[in-house]
């Protein structure tokens, strides 16, 4: 593993193209001729071989199928363009006008300048300088494309994406840090936020929910580097995280009566483990009558019942006044009425204030939190209402934990990139000071196939009523339930 990332850092950046002959590594030495008549040094025995093959891994994944030539022409002409149009008259049109009234100019620099270009060529520079004026420049065709779950800009040279759980390394790149600023100033300013030397940390969202992390310089070194957790534009449901393997059928209906039978449950799972995703699928057993209202730091959980609150924190201004926390919305929300509270994501105090709803007749209400096992959760949670100064002994906390969560639901992305529901656990109560849990379904991992992907089973742990058995037939859905569990167990 660490092999594989040198390897990459002495890449070349991705400038290097088809168009252009690689040039040498500026971290690796030059050969040393040997001198006339002394023999070539062979290897010392028991050395490792050279890894050529994890240099051939870092060369960029080809997006448009972009020059040095190419990037050098667009620079001419989008300086061109900048001294001849007027911004101020250009900010006054709609996108359509404005992208029109671009093209048009472009078109004509092009003729002034004698520029050769192929029409597929003129076509694209054409929707590239667009992109730059009117969206987010560079990143418009990593965006577009539905099979990229995460873009990584790390400064202007060098963009990474992640594809079928894996990274690779692109050849799309910024003119320099001040354009990739300027799209990161124009993404956050979409809703309200701002990224500046001030003020260089920033979380905020595209228009699609798409999560965005922005930390800027100086606080990075190498230009602004930039985070876009991508999501996809058909919404997944159930059915889906069954066809991907993330569940079994039976599984999934076991989900399916948690979700519909208002059975109180936290969602646990490590970064980039989908508990988000199996958030917004768990919602989609919300009966469409019920009051939902979901506080969030940046609003990416798309509902689709007809009665959703959503809300969203926010930072302190310039003055270090007029901050709104997790915690103050998980608060106002049980004046609103709520009938199910969301959280998008649990992660200080407010979890004390969750339980609290919980508890107190807001059944059904969902959170995610970053852990690695379902126990862990329930420990962080302690320890998160522990770090709000809350004087309260560590069994009271375990009793409240144990009254208002009933189920925990853990994700996990394993080796290969693959993404899987491991444990849905129930828990039971106390003994002593331990909170007893009971697992309902676990993943086995059973093998690797040829392609080096995991094999790997859901099982049902054999229990045939669990805790919440008798919500489940309060509801109507005990005949599910039990043809669900007993189905898993043959």
């Amino acid at each position: 593993m660490f092999g594989r990332r040198t390897a990459e850092a002495d890449a070349p950046p991705p400038a290097a193209t088809q168009a252009a002959k690689p040039k040498a590594s500026v971290a690796a030495p030059k050969p040393v001729p040997a001198a006339p008549g002394a023999p070539a040094k062979k290897p010392a025995s028991g050395s490792p071989p050279p890894r050529v093959h994890a240099v051939a891994k870092a060369q960029p994944s080809e997006i448009g199928g972009r020059t040095d030539e190419y990037f050098q022409t667009k620079t001419t002409i989008f300086n061109a363009l900048i001294d001849t149009i007027d911004l101020s008259q250009l900010a006054q049109l709609d996108t359509a006008s404005a992208a029109e009234e671009i093209r048009d100019i472009v078109n004509e620099i092009i003729s002034i300048k004698n520029v050769q270009m192929s029409i597929a060529e003129q076509e694209a520079l054409l929707q590239d300088i667009c992109n730059d004026v009117l969206g987010y420049g560079p990143l418009e065709p990593l965006l577009a494309r539905d099979d990229i779950a995460d873009i990584m800009v790390n400064g202007a040279n060098r963009v990474f994406i992640e594809v079928g759980g894996k990274i690779q390394l692109t050849n799309v790149r910024f003119r320099d840090n001040a354009q990739l600023m300027n799209i990161c100033q124009r993404i956050v300013s979409q809703v309200g936020r701002r990224v500046d030397e001030a003020s260089p940390i920033c979380d905020a969202r595209l228009p699609d929910g798409s999560r965005v992390n922005v930390i800027a310089p100086p606080l990075s070194i190498d230009g602004a580097a930039l985070t876009i957790r991508k999501f996809k534009k058909d919404k997944l449901r159930i059915a889906d995280l069954v066809r991907f393997g993330s569940i079994s059928p039976e599984g999934a209906k076991v989900l399916e009566v948690i979700g519909a039978c208002r059975i109180n449950t936290l969602i646990s799972g490590g970064t980039g483990s989908g508990k988000t995703t199996l958030l917004n699928c768990m919602t989609g057993f919300i009966e469409h009558d019920e009051r939902v209202i979901t506080c969030e730091d940046a609003a990416e959980l798309q509902l689709q019942q007809p009665h959703v609150v959503r809300l969203e924190t926010r930072p302190p201004n310039l003055e270090g006044q007029g901050e709104v926390t997790m915690r103050d919305l998980v608060k106002n929300c049980l004046r609103m009425r709520p009938e199910r509270i969301i959280v998008g994501e649990v992660r200080g105090p407010e979890a004390f204030d969750l339980l609290q709803a919980m508890n107190t007749g807001h059944d059904g209400s969902m959170g995610t939190l970053h852990a690695n096992s379902p126990r862990e959760a329930l420990q962080r949670v302690e320890s998160m209402i522990t770090m709000g100064g809350y004087n309260l002994p560590s069994k009271t906390i375990r009793e409240m934990i144990v009254g208002s969560i009933d189920v925990v639901i853990q994700a996990a992305r394993l080796r290969d990139g693959s993404r899987r529901i491991t444990h849905i656990t129930e828990v039971l109560g106390t003994e002593g000071d331990t909170i007893i849990t009971q697992d309902l379904f676990v993943y086995e991992v059973t093998g690797e196939d040829e392609n080096g992907k995991l094999v790997g089973r859901h099982r049902s742990t054999g229990i045939a009523r669990p805790a919440f058995w008798d919500r489940a037939k309060y509801y109507g859905m005990e005949e599910a339930l039990a043809e669900a569990l007993d189905s898993a167990a043959e």
